[in-house]
């Protein structure tokens, strides 16, 4: 692996930055979700129910003791029980406002990744194109023998840079995606979580 790594150039190093980078992202991110996911159907009808029976404090509780962003905008509209519906609706729009940053945290990050490890390897590429015909050169200007080994040699190490950034960039796309999806599916959990709760309550 090392001898692979230093044939392809100077260029590797980064992209293999930007792998180790990406993988404790991508680590982070799948235990940061495991941590949030919920039964949000069943924690929001356990909470209306009590919220119709009158049991504000069991309510509460139950919310601030379930974790994710979906319990802590539930959490703020509880806490608002009995105020006009526009202070509810304020409240839990707050919450929802602070807890989507949680929810998008470093996948800016994990697509820039994603973006720049092909450039990087094709750069790679570029660069070793440039250091095999500069032999070329040089061997043709002290007519010393041109072997198309040597010429095929040059050409496959400068192409490990942009293999290797491919390999790094494919699957830092496809966990950006599956992110980006569940980030956007609990956003919608939170806003039809809100207004349930606000008809609940308004009732």
């Amino acid at each position: 692996m090392i001898d692979v790594i230093s044939k392809g150039g100077i260029m590797m190093w980064p992209i293999i930055l930007c792998s180790v980078i990406a993988l404790a992202i991508i680590i982070e991110r799948l235990i940061r979700f495991s941590q949030m996911s919920i039964d949000t159907r069943r924690f929001l009808n356990d909470v209306i129910s009590l919220v119709e029976k009158g049991k504000i404090e069991q309510a509460l509780s139950l919310a601030e003791q379930t974790p994710g962003p979906v319990a802590a905008v539930v959490f703020a509209g509880l806490r608002k029980y009995g105020h006009r519906r526009e202070e509810i609706e304020e409240a839990m729009k707050d919450a929802s406002i602070y807890e989507i940053p949680k929810l998008e945290k470093n996948l800016t990050g994990l697509a820039t990744i994603a973006h720049i490890s092909p450039l990087m390897g094709l750069l790679g590429t570029v660069l070793g194109m440039v250091h095999t015909f500069q032999m070329v050169q040089a061997k043709a200007s002290s007519f010393a023998p041109i072997n198309p080994s040597d010429l095929a040699g040059g050409i496959w190490e400068a192409l490990l840079t942009t293999a290797a950034g491919l390999f790094v960039a494919i699957p830092t796309y496809v966990a950006y995606n599956y992110f980006v999806s569940r980030t956007n599916n609990m956003i919608i959990d939170m806003e039809r979580s809100a207004i349930e709760l606000l008809l609940a309550m308004s009732e």
